[in-house]
């Protein structure tokens, strides 16, 4: 088949590899009919997560047709010909952490935990296409994938909504939504989001449909600044104006109630110095992140408020601002997004009109074409919001 895999730092390569085969009667093969580009990917890419291999398949939000099921998978579960999205976390259903739907944390899906466990403390799940810290499980960037525990992570999909209305119930949706969810809004709350990318949009569509009184979207491109206003959103853009300054203008002096961070380890943001002075660190590896959009939430949150953290954060960061959060009552949430808990009320969000996840799709791409995908979608040219690719 043909998967688009890791080449090494800055380069993905489309290439033949071996089709996926049922390894455990858990499995299910999936042939899969659309996938994405993900902004989490530009991370591997750019060599921020460690443990990627010569030839890992990339990918892990994914979609298809189930082709084969193994032994272990009840036919009410699953079968062969159903139409499902796939969650990225891998869960097996039966831990302690399954059980208290965090399926990202997941005690038994990730045969690398001792690595995580290095890493993070505690081991994490199993994740589809996100380095051998993850588990290294083939990605789905692919014309076929394997799916262990598929009796627990695929969602039927049983309506003639098309592969893109559901394709993004896989991650970004999900996470966008949990971001939103994490921050307990109230009708008169005013959201801010940096990033308005993917996942940032969709916590800003998601802060709207929790009844927020105001989203406020916080980037520097102008389309997709653009974007966030055709959906109804304020917009700062930071190359312009302090965005501490701007949010107390918008807010009588208080700050925003919430904050939500959807950058994460690559942050653009900051004054030049502190730019500067992150890229240094984090190309020498002496830091992993630039976290200056966390900075800036936790600095312009107002006083007690929440700021939910869903842009993904690998490692070390430094001038972490631990006076504010600790001496303003701040509360801190984050987490890789528990896609599961989410899949179905989201369905339901997209059946009744609530949401549309295609609005965030700018260009639509063949499989065999990822390279390209992914050097227009990292560089933001032609005014790239999201990759959907088609094997």
């Amino acid at each position: 088949m043909r998967a688009n895999t890791w080449a090494g730092r800055n380069k993905v390569k489309v290439r033949d590899v071996p089709d996926p085969k049922i390894l455990n009667n858990r499995d299910a093969i999936v042939k899969i009919t659309s996938t994405a580009i993900c902004g989490s990917d530009l991370h591997l890419v750019d060599g921020y997560v460690p443990t990627m291999e010569d030839g890992d398949i990339m990918g892990h939000e994914f979609m298809g047709e189930v082709i084969e099921v193994g032994s272990g998978v009840a036919a009410d579960k699953l079968r062969v010909g159903d139409r499902v999205v796939v969650p990225f976390p891998i869960a097996c259903g039966g831990c302690g952490a399954c059980a208290a739907e965090l399926y990202s944390c997941c005690e038994n899906s990730n045969p690398n935990a001792g690595i995580a466990e290095k890493m993070f403390g505690h081991p994490v799940a199993g994740i589809f296409g996100y380095s051998h810290l993850t588990g290294g499980f083939a990605g789905g960037q692919a014309q076929y994938a394997r799916v262990p525990f598929a009796d627990v992570g695929p969602l039927k999909i049983e309506s003639d909504l098309s592969d893109e209305q559901v394709l993004f119930l896989s991650d970004i949706l999900p996470t966008g939504y949990m971001g939103a969810e994490m921050c307990d809004i109230q009708s008169t709350d005013v959201v801010s989001v940096w990033g308005a990318g993917p996942v940032g949009q969709f916590a800003m569509d998601s802060a709207r449909v929790l009844g927020a009184a105001k989203v406020i979207a916080i980037d520097k491109e102008p389309y997709r600044l653009q974007m966030a206003e055709r959906a109804g959103h304020t917009t700062i853009n930071f190359d312009e104006v302090d965005v501490r300054s701007r949010l107390l203008e918008l807010t009588g002096g208080r700050g925003p109630d919430k904050c939500i961070d959807a950058v994460g380890m690559e942050a653009s943001h900051g004054a030049a110095h502190i730019h500067a002075y992150d890229r240094i660190k984090q190309a020498v590896r002496s830091e992993t992140e630039r976290p200056h959009a966390l900075r800036q939430a936790i600095m312009s949150c107002r006083s007690g408020g929440i700021v939910s953290v869903i842009g993904v954060y690998g490692g070390f960061l430094d001038k972490f601002p631990a006076g504010a959060w600790m001496n303003r009552s701040l509360t801190l949430r984050t987490g890789q997004c528990h896609v599961q808990r989410y899949m179905k009320p989201l369905l339901q969000r997209i059946e009744r009109g609530e949401i549309d996840p295609t609005r965030v799709i700018t260009h639509r791409l063949p499989l065999d074409e990822a390279e390209r995908g992914f050097d227009i979608f990292k560089n933001k040219q032609d005014h790239c919001e999201k990759v959907v690719l088609k094997p």
